[in-house]
């Protein structure tokens, strides 16, 4: 009897201590996006590199772009005119597990349409079943509105410590955060990316990020 009552003892003592864990969501959502107590642009971690890439642009080389990210997948961010074209494209984003953040427009349209950002967050949301964790203006101009509206979704706004368009390698930093563009009127050479992924170690920017501090510059008043 005496047996049984400490087994017993014992298999509580155990569901309390584990099973809320069960429950308890793995993602680092809310973690992330309490990296910082204002509404700021996040423009750097501490050590590292974490790679980003920009896609607003074409079907076939996005498609040899994305066989060759590998082997730590960069994340994503996705214009959502482009994601609207190409749905097979984005099919295989999903079954690939790329990272995927939202792409918006210049900063500038954003103060003069504030329903701008909740229209393209909702399109996000239809096509990827979540929420972005991440977003960034084409031009990485950040108006405050738009941060305070960010803020209120619960988005974080993510600049970039590096925006390279090929030819000569960057030089390293710790905690950069490197944006690449594949846009109609500039995007990046498939070579000279392959170049940049041999000369860096890219760890994902939530790892990048978890860390007691980060760099962040103020949006323009």
């Amino acid at each position: 009897m005496i047996k049984k009552i400490v087994l017993l003892f014992i298999l509580t003592f155990c569901g309390v201590l584990f099973i809320p864990q069960l429950f308890t969501p793995s993602s680092s959502v809310v973690t992330v996006f309490r990296l910082t107590e204002d509404p700021i642009v996040i423009v750097r971690g501490v050590q590292g590199s974490a790679l980003t890439v920009d896609i607003s642009f074409g079907d076939q080389e996005v498609d040899k772009l994305l066989d060759q990210l590998t082997p730590t997948p960069p994340l994503l961010f996705v214009d959502m005119d482009w994601v609207t074209r190409f749905p097979l494209l984005v099919e295989k984003i999903k079954e690939r597990s790329f990272p995927v953040a939202l792409l918006g427009a210049e900063g500038t349209l954003y103060e003069q349409d504030p329903e701008f950002i909740i229209q393209q967050v909702k399109a996000f949301e239809e096509v990827f079943d979540t929420k972005p964790l991440w977003f960034r203006t084409v031009d990485e101009q950040f108006p405050q509105l738009l941060l305070q509206q960010l803020r209120t979704l619960e988005i974080n706004a993510l600049g970039s410590t590096i925006h390279w368009k090929g030819g000569n390698l960057p030089v390293k930093k710790e905690g950069e955060i490197i944006s690449v563009p594949h846009h109609r009127k500039e995007r990046i050479n498939l070579h000279d990316l392959e170049r940049l992924s041999s000369n860096r170690t890219f760890q994902s920017v939530e790892d990048l990020l978890f860390q007691p501090h980060i760099k962040t510059k103020k949006a323009p008043k």
